[in-house]
C-alpha cells in the first residue's frame, strides 16, 4: 500500500523469491499485506457520489459484509477503531485496503479462507502491527467450498447501499 514500509516484510528477497512470492506496489491504502490462493480477494467499484462521499463509511460498510458474512456460519466479526479490518477472536480474518479517485472506489478487501495458506503471514508484519492472523477454515475446523462464500459474498454486497444509507458517520464509528 501507500504507507507500507518496507521493514514490514520480514523475509528477505531470496527468501521469497524461493516461495515463489513477489511483491508488488499498489495505489491502495494501508501498509504490507499478503495476497495468496488461500483467500477470496474483491475489489468493489462504486461511485460514493450516488450512495455517500463518506470513505469513513465506505470503509465500515466493507467490515459489516465480512461481520455478516461470519455470522451465516455462527462467528462474531469484530471492528476495532484503530485498525480497518474484520477480526474474530482476536485474530485478523480479513484485511482491506482502499483507493478512491473521483468518489469510485478501486482495491478492496482479502478474507482468508484456507488453513494452509496462513504461514506466508509470517513473512510479514501484516498491516504494519504485530498480529496474528486467522481463516475461515482454522475457526470451523472444516474445508471451506469457495464457490459457497463468494456466492454469499454476492449476497452481503447486494445489502451495502441498505447498510450505508441506514447509518451516519457518528453511528458507525466504533
Amino acid at each position: 500500500g501507500r504507507r507500507a514500509r518496507v521493514e514490514n516484510i520480514k523475509a528477505t528477497p531470496e527468501e521469497l523469491a524461493q516461495k515463489n512470492i513477489s511483491v508488488c506496489q499498489a495505489d491502495r491504502g494501508g501498509d504490507v499485506t499478503y495476497h495468496g490462493p488461500g483467500q477470496i480477494t474483491v475489489y468493489p467499484i462504486f461511485n460514493l457520489s450516488y450512495i455517500k462521499k463518506d470513505i469513513n463509511l465506505f470503509l465500515r460498510s466493507l467490515e459489516q459484509v465480512i461481520i455478516d458474512l461470519l455470522a451465516e456460519f455462527g462467528l462474531r466479526g469484530t471492528r476495532y477503531s484503530q485498525a480497518t479490518g474484520v477480526w474474530v477472536r482476536g485474530k485478523k480474518i480479513c484485511s482491506i485496503g482502499i483507493g478512491i479517485r473521483h468518489w469510485i472506489t478501486f482495491h478492496g478487501l482479502s478474507l482468508n479462507l484456507a488453513s494452509d495458506d496462513l504461514f506466508n503471514f509470517n513473512l510479514i508484519r501484516p498491516c504494519g502491527m504485530d498480529i496474528q492472523m486467522t481463516s475461515l477454515e482454522t475457526l470451523l475446523n472444516q474445508k471451506i467450498d469457495s464457490g459457497r462464500i463468494k456466492q454469499l459474498m454476492v449476497a452481503k454486497f447486494r445489502g451495502i447501499n441498505n447498510y450505508i444509507n441506514s447509518q451516519t458517520t457518528q453511528e458507525v464509528a466504533v
